[in-house]
């Protein structure tokens, strides 16, 4: 099993710091989530989750988009599209999310990490092609028309391009998900990070209806709870909130960019809700860092640290208070 960001616990015993003393910075979460309502109507707890509640017409007024399936966090489909086909080449854009690399492999699949420029030349040489939009941890975003050209050209040859954008709500208008459902073309959304609800285990799938009974048919009955589902609507619905976080997000993040670069920690990437910084002196500063009681996420290949957004202004004052301490060559 792949190690990701977060596991607190892992780290609270590792250094002999408190878990509530951290400031867990690796995620890429929305520290300041959709606020989950105190009060959850009693009756949900004990009901059975069933598909004609209002969740899918949430999801396709939010996603504006035809065709969705709702499923146990992105996840879930990450590990079932691969068990859908034979065999088969596969390129990754890197560095990328480990899941999908994983997940692939383990399914018998040929994996090959490229950068995008050599997708370019080399798209016609693989059956499945694996995008993250923006990239997870780089930040890289893009073009629509170029995603499309390649979905073409995988399509020719019932290829499929998957384009994970787990972290693309902050700007909806660079999404594939409102073009018309076409075969090969499949889209994964995520309510854990924009929203802030990783807890709830809700993501989507849009595509065409045909792969979606395919993947609803390995999902199983209730995938997920009937509580998820309705904070997973309430959420999806609440286009105040969503309307105030793309305003304020992208500020955010030019604090930190800002912030990491006074102490020569400027990002090579990133998005609204993280920044990316390659240093061969990743694995000295998230040591140190943790010895502070702060957690970014750490990378080997290549040597990088990705760091989310704090959450208050003492957070931000924590994580300024700890990066002049840190030592570098």
């Amino acid at each position: 099993m792949l190690n990701h960001g977060g596991r607190i616990q892992a780290y609270a015993k590792q250094y002999g710091i408190a878990q509530k003393e951290w400031l867990d910075l690796s995620t890429g979460i929305n520290p300041n989530g959709w606020p989950v309502p105190e009060q959850i109507p009693a009756e949900i707890w004990a009901r059975l989750p069933e598909n004609e509640d209002d969740l899918i017409d949430q999801a396709k007024a939010y996603y504006q988009c035809e065709h969705i399936l709702p499923v146990a966090g992105s996840q879930a489909a990450i590990q079932i599209l691969p068990t859908l086909r034979s065999a088969c080449h596969v390129a990754i854009l890197s560095p990328a999310y480990e899941e999908h690399r994983h997940c692939w492999q383990v399914a018998g699949h040929e994996v090959v990490a490229l950068e995008s420029f050599e997708l370019d030349q080399q798209i016609d040489m693989f059956d499945v092609v694996i995008v993250i939009h923006p990239n997870n941890p780089s930040g890289e975003t893009f073009d629509r028309q170029r995603l499309l050209n390649w979905q073409q050209r995988l399509q020719m040859r019932n290829g499929w391009l998957i384009v994970d954008e787990a972290f693309l709500d902050i700007t909806p208008e660079q999404s594939l998900a409102p073009f018309p459902c076409q075969h090969g073309l499949i889209i994964l959304r995520s309510l854990g990070k924009f929203f802030g609800l990783a807890g709830v285990r809700v993501g989507f799938v849009i595509t065409h209806p045909d792969l979606l009974k395919k993947i609803a048919e390995k999902s199983g009955p209730w995938p997920i709870a009937t509580a998820s589902r309705w904070i997973a609507s309430q959420a999806l619905a609440d286009k105040n909130w969503q309307q105030q976080s793309r305003q304020y997000l992208p500020q955010h993040a030019q604090r930190l960019t800002e912030l990491l670069g006074q102490y020569k920690l400027t990002p090579s990437g990133g998005c609204a809700l993280f920044q990316w910084v390659k240093t061969a002196h990743a694995a000295s500063i998230h040591h140190q860092l943790a010895q502070q009681g702060i957690l970014c996420r750490l990378f080997d290949r290549p040597a990088a640290l990705r760091f989310g957004l704090p959450a208050t202004e003492q957070d931000w004052l924590r994580l300024e208070t700890a990066l002049q301490k840190v030592e570098q060559p």
